[in-house]
């Protein structure tokens, strides 16, 4: 384990995040809140409030900053436009509306702060973990593939890959001036690929699916290079998660060695529902790496039953051991400002669920 991967044992809180009972990081809009600056930070205090109150540890901003959990922050990297969804990107099922599509039109950079203000107003309203999302570096490429990537800019996809793990380190360490010690990479690429119809969609972009998984990885590592001390930087991986829409389907197995290797400290996986498979991919988690089993669906309203969800915990345990394990829903619940088809009242409860059972599980 990384820097901050101390204080594990058995008992049913940590001292280090990801935590026993942790959150993916979006919340569900309140209703009046608008998008002045004033309002946003209310409703974002009410929540902190909220967070702690219920038990958490790791306390977010419900991303109430932004509009989409990637592409507010991607746009906002030199050389980098948004564009609507066009040829054969991945699209979300069960819905007509599609998010618009990041591309590479100049050569990447972080030449100015990116959400770091954000940043700071979360942390000056807590007293626990202020937990910060942004989007991994492979959320550059995987819709648009090789296609949205300008030949000019880049003949060689090897100089994009390094310039994007130049600017992922100049924003990291950013957060981490800003006092940042907990640092979430939000990572559809790695679940996407585990659907064949994706790995389709790759091909006619011009990528090999199969190579992927490894670049992306690399890529990670390389940003992780020189981070700053103290900092706890986890990876979240979901099939997708618009207005309670998913976009992949299959289990973890033809890319998980890869992931794994990536070198953050633990993992927020997705387990909810048949559409991510067995446990049985676990078997490649570095010795001491944390998983955090997105066990409680974020995408309905119905409350996940204790025994359950314990059961599962149980079922992961034999390819993890249990110290190494902690709970979380399994996506946020509102990675756009859309909102997920549940209540606000449905999102507390499901997170007070979550607390409960690591406490009796890990007690």
């Amino acid at each position: 384990m990384g820097e901050g991967g101390e204080g594990l044992g058995s008992q049913s809180g940590l001292m280090s995040p990801p935590f026993r009972a942790d959150q993916v990081g979006s919340l569900l809009r309140p209703a009046g809140m608008t998008k002045d600056k004033w309002s946003r930070q209310e409703a974002i205090r009410r929540i902190v409030a909220k967070q702690e109150a219920i038990g958490l540890e790791a306390i977010t901003d419900g991303e109430f900053s932004r509009d989409w959990w990637h592409l507010d922050f991607l746009a906002q990297l030199d050389g980098v436009m948004l564009a609507p969804l066009a040829g054969p990107a991945p699209k979300f099922d069960g819905t007509s509306d599609q998010p618009p599509v990041p591309h590479v039109t100049g050569k990447l950079g972080y030449s100015q702060p990116a959400m770091i203000d954000d940043f700071a107003f979360l942390k000056s309203v807590t007293k626990k973990t202020a937990k910060f999302t942004i989007p991994s570096p492979s959320m550059l490429h995987l819709r648009a593939g090789r296609a949205g990537i300008s030949r000019q800019a880049y003949p060689d996809l090897e100089e994009f890959w390094e310039d994007a793990a130049k600017a992922y380190r100049a924003a990291i360490a950013a957060f981490g001036a800003a006092g940042c010690t907990y640092l979430q990479l939000d990572d559809v690429a790695f679940a996407y690929l585990c659907d064949p119809k994706i790995r389709e969609t790759c091909r006619k972009n011009g990528d090999d699916p199969a190579q992927l998984p490894r670049t992306y990885a690399d890529t990670i590592s390389k940003v992780l290079e020189n981070r700053p001390r103290g900092m706890t930087v986890t990876m979240h991986t979901c099939r997708g998660n618009f207005k309670s829409a998913w976009v992949a389907e299959g289990g973890y197995e033809p890319v998980a060695e890869a992931m794994f290797s990536s070198g953050v400290d633990g993992f927020f996986m997705e387990f909810d529902s048949a559409r991510a498979g067995g446990f049985e991919p676990l078997r490649y988690v570095p010795k001491g790496k944390r998983v955090v089993l997105g066990l409680v669906s974020s995408k309905t309203g119905a409350l996940e039953d204790k025994d359950f969800l314990k059961r599962k915990i149980d079922e992961a345990a034999k390819y993890v051991p249990l110290e190494n394990l902690c709970l979380s829903p399994q996506c946020g619940f509102s990675s756009t400002h859309h909102g997920n088809r549940l209540t606000e009242d449905e999102q507390w409860h499901k997170l007070e669920r979550v607390v409960q059972v690591a406490r009796e599980v890990w007690q």
